[in-house]
């Protein structure tokens, strides 16, 4: 069974920083590019980052929403399969619910159509002072 989990959201402070974790059950995420999406209340979902695919501890390329270059960096950890979203000098704005996906590849257009291998649940990211 494939499943997508994702964990490490919560509140935070306007500055602060979360790291999000995607971790890959029941198939190799390696072989997969893997992309952060989010969507707050009342807003269409947004492509905020994704990383090309991988072999063993080669990572792929990746890309970033013009909202969180600078600030956020996807990384890829293979002995624990799993992709992180390091999130820093978080914004009020960055408040949303977080998806991992999985699919054939990454670019810079965070289009969701890519990602069509498995989508997670979702973790909630709230950031206020």
């Amino acid at each position: 069974q494939v499943q997508l989990l994702e964990s490490g959201g919560g509140l935070a402070q306007p500055g602060d920083s979360l790291r999000l974790s995607c971790k890959g059950s029941g198939f190799t995420l390696a072989y997969y590019a893997v992309g952060w999406f989010r969507q707050a209340p009342g807003e269409e979902r947004e492509g905020v980052s994704c990383i090309s695919t991988a072999n063993a501890d080669t990572y792929g390329s990746t890309a970033y929403a013009d909202s969180v270059e600078g600030r956020f960096t996807i990384s890829r950890d293979y002995a624990k399969n799993t992709v992180y979203l390091q999130m820093d000098s978080l914004r009020p704005e960055d408040t949303a619910v977080y998806y991992c996906a999985v699919g054939a590849g990454c670019d810079h257009s965070l289009k969701a159509s890519r990602f069509d291998k498995s989508w997670g649940q979702g973790t909630q990211v709230t950031v206020s002072s």
